[in-house]
């Protein structure tokens, strides 16, 4: 079982940007595939993006597309989700989450382990 723990959240401007880490504990990345949701205030958890466990497939949401880039670091166990031109619209919970497929997916019960989520705010 592995454990995970996001970082990397804040308070940041529109326009901006903000480095994400899903860390592992416990275990290691290398069998998992990786995804990012989030979750806006009154609204559904979305799937924002996702990693392969070999990092060679990779999916992106429409909403984040070209603004966003995940990449995995097996070696150190973490994995990145860098967004750019951030926008208000951009402000919710933001979730990684691993699976045992090899594939990136997007459903929520896709997915076996979450971490606890780190918040990132977007003024305008």
């Amino acid at each position: 079982q592995v454990q995970l723990v996001e970082s990397g959240g804040g308070l940041v401007q529109a326009g901006g940007s903000l480095r994400l880490s899903c860390a592992a504990s416990g275990g290691t990345f290398r069998p998992y595939t990786i995804g990012w949701f989030r979750q806006a205030p009154g609204k559904e958890r979305e799937s924002i993006a996702a990693i392969s466990w070999s990092g060679g497939n990779t999916f992106y949401a429409d909403c984040v597309t070209g603004r966003a880039s995940i990449s995995r670091d097996n070696a150190k166990n973490v994995v990145y989700l860098q967004m750019n031109s951030l926008k208000p619209e951009d402000t919710a919970i933001y979730y990684c989450a691993a699976r045992s497929g090899r594939l990136p997916a997007t459903g929520i019960h896709e997915y076996d382990f979450w971490g606890q989520g780190t918040q990132v705010t977007v003024s305008s």
